[in-house]
């Protein structure tokens, strides 16, 4: 249990527990802040333009990820009583095949951005059974959980339950069925193992050194592997590396004029097409080159934290 305290001049006062009266108080809460939260645009919700509802089933928040360019589904719930695996599927499968509504509901003219192998549910709760907390632990399932806490003085506390670094399949404990074959066919939760296959032994020594400085650089730094990418997080993306055969390609989330690079060798790509978020690309080959890319990356780091 997570005690939280406020600083009185010194002496610790708990933060009492206020609980949501009801879920769409909850729901409307995060819709009105899904950008500051999660880095999402909603496209439906209760705060727009109503649930989405399809062949019978309804959606609280319909969301899409920029960084991953994929549909998010955030599912809201006050009891407890409900199987994370058996919704998370449900929702997947009425995704992935009814695609064109989906589509239209986010803009046709968007439809080529959208990489359906990286959709995933979201489930928002006060709290969460360690039976429904387990059930989470397997590396090729696209759903995250989180806790919500509404406390006294308007305060709001989010904490996600974190998976394990389990390398099991969910196919171990759970029958075959067709729908969910169907469902693993298309969407993909991707690991670093799956960028550590393509580089020579070199790059995967370079990679490692600069992970390695990258996680130094706070307590927040989290890892989240792409499709095409391995992102590099504090409160959203602050560098996305590409592994190649013999190099590192990386992009800066920075605007392009923001970043101070004296020796100018980060690359501007804002009108060039690439994988990875922000407006500078920097290639680095050697562990020499490490030191002062750094410099770079710290200037993201404090942008995007």
């Amino acid at each position: 249990m997570v005690k939280i305290f406020k600083n009185d001049s010194g002496r610790l006062k708990i933060i009492k527990e206020k609980p949501f009266n009801l879920e769409k108080d909850m729901q409307k809460l995060i819709e009105n802040n899904i950008e500051e939260i999660f880095n999402l645009q909603l496209i439906r919700g209760t705060t727009k333009g109503g649930e989405f509802e399809l062949k019978g089933l309804r959606i609280d928040s319909l969301c899409f990820d920029p960084d991953s360019k994929s549909f998010v589904i955030i599912e809201f719930k006050k009891d407890r009583n409900f199987s994370v695996i058996d919704q998370g599927f449900t929702y997947l499968s009425l995704l992935l095949n009814n695609k064109a509504d989906f589509i239209l509901e986010f803009g046709a003219s968007k439809k080529d951005e959208i990489e359906w192998s990286q959709s995933r549910v979201i489930f928002i709760a006060p709290s969460f059974t360690e039976y429904q907390k387990q059930s989470i632990n397997f590396r090729d399932l696209p759903f995250e959980l989180w806790e919500i806490t509404s406390l006294e003085n308007n305060n709001i506390s989010l904490d996600q339950i974190k998976s394990s670094a389990s390398s099991e399949s969910i196919n171990k404990i759970m029958p075959i069925n067709s729908e969910i074959t169907e469902i693993q066919k298309e969407i993909k939760v991707y690991q670093e193992s799956d960028h550590l296959a393509k580089p020579s032994e070199k790059i995967k020594e370079l990679y490692e050194e600069l992970k390695t400085q990258l996680l130094n650089m706070g307590p927040k730094v989290e890892i989240s592997p792409q499709k095409k990418y391995i992102a590099f997080k504090a409160q959203t993306n602050f560098v996305d590396l590409e592994l190649q055969k013999d190099a590192i390609k990386c992009h800066l989330n920075m605007k392009k004029g923001n970043l101070d690079d004296p020796k100018k060798i980060a690359r501007d790509v804002s009108n060039i097409g690439h994988y990875g978020n922000g407006e500078y690309e920097v290639i680095i080959n050697s562990s020499d080159e490490i030191p002062y890319f750094l410099s770079l990356i710290k200037q993201s780091h404090n942008k995007n934290s």
